[in-house]
């Protein structure tokens, strides 16, 4: 088998809408290439508008005009064979969800229906693809929610009778009892305290070693990627502008825009004034021409606002778009060496 369970490449997914007969495209994934290797975790990081959102429906399966791919293509490695969703009728994408592809939520309560108890969620969502009689599915269920420390008793309860960590690790449940060879987060713990947090990525990180499910983890917090991601590509504008292992990203960013996030990490004993990144996201519908990061960059040269920077390798592992990356790396370096981050 590959040893990448999912491969993208050239990926265009745009917002196309007519109204009044003024047409407007908004360029939401534009250009993506990238690959999700088997049982590892990748890391999804960018601010709101980067494309972030966009992205993982794409890769769900899961658009609705105005959405539309537009472009490149996509293909999971599954055990079965290959499979791209988008040259496949509706009915095999939907054999495909929870059995091979899960999605948890960035809200438990899009997931949990507060009229119905927690029991009825799984028989909706996991009888059918476990294939299973009525008495193996339940003793199948309470022996994966007691993996994962969590009570049976649970499935007796309405979504409002449990606190919101405990909610979020039922949904994490259920997107993972049926052993989905690839998992997608979007955003689960952003709702959630640090301390539950943590109980959380450590339950998902867990969970994802003990099925050995590829996740793709989308998250702003570049602290919880350095917790839980094995790599973590960066999003700016709809274009992924930065790519590596993940003590890469954080210790020899090759990107303006990935250093900035790192920068703006707080660090034990450092009381500075943390320097907010100049003006704000680009409009899609008319991104700026060259490296989209141009108007914002401190180090854009005549050269970024006209040719478009290549995604490259820099290092093994690390590709980075941006012409001056090895000047990123050194002005990284700097900062490490002055905060001792190690």
């Amino acid at each position: 088998m590959s040893e990448d369970l999912l491969t993208v490449s050239g990926l265009r997914a745009y917002y196309r809408v007519n109204h009044f007969g003024v047409e407007r495209e908004v360029r939401a994934v534009d250009d993506i290439t990238l690959s999700v290797r088997r049982n590892e975790i990748y890391g999804i990081a960018g601010e709101s508008s980067s494309g972030k959102t966009t992205l993982i429906k794409t890769f769900a399966a899961a658009i609705r005009p105005p959405l539309r791919i537009v472009g490149g293509s996509m293909t999971y490695h599954f055990a079965e064979g290959d499979v791209d969703p988008y040259a496949v009728s509706k009915a095999e994408v939907d054999a495909l969800r929870w059995k091979h592809l899960s999605y948890i939520m960035q809200g438990s309560m899009s997931l949990l229906n507060p009229l119905r108890r927690v029991r009825s969620v799984f028989e909706d969502f996991a009888l059918r693809p476990m294939g299973l009689p009525k008495d193996q599915f339940w003793d199948r269920i309470e022996a994966h929610l007691q993996r994962l420390e969590l009570s049976p008793a649970v499935l007796s309860a309405y979504p409002h009778q449990l606190s919101g960590g405990m909610r979020q690790r039922v949904t994490i449940a259920l997107a993972t009892v049926c052993q989905p060879e690839f998992v997608i987060a979007d955003e689960p713990t952003t709702a959630l305290d640090v301390v539950v947090q943590k109980d959380v990525l450590a339950m998902l990180r867990d969970v994802q070693q003990a099925i050995g499910s590829s996740v793709v983890f989308v998250t702003h917090d570049m602290s919880v990627h350095a917790r839980i991601a094995d790599r973590v590509g960066i999003m700016y504008a709809g274009r992924l502008v930065e790519e590596g292992p993940t003590a890469s990203l954080f210790t020899a960013a090759r990107h303006p825009y990935t250093a900035h996030l790192v920068a703006s990490l707080p660090r034990i004993g450092d009381v500075t004034p943390k320097p907010a990144l100049d003006g704000r996201p680009p409009n899609l519908a008319q991104p700026p021409t060259g490296c989209r990061f141009h108007p914002r960059c401190p180090l854009a040269i005549e050269k970024c606002t006209t040719d478009v920077p290549p995604l490259e390798t820099v290092a093994e592992g690390h590709r980075s778009a941006c012409w001056r990356a090895d000047e990123v790396r050194q002005a990284t370096a700097v900062e490490v060496h002055r905060s001792g981050v190690a």
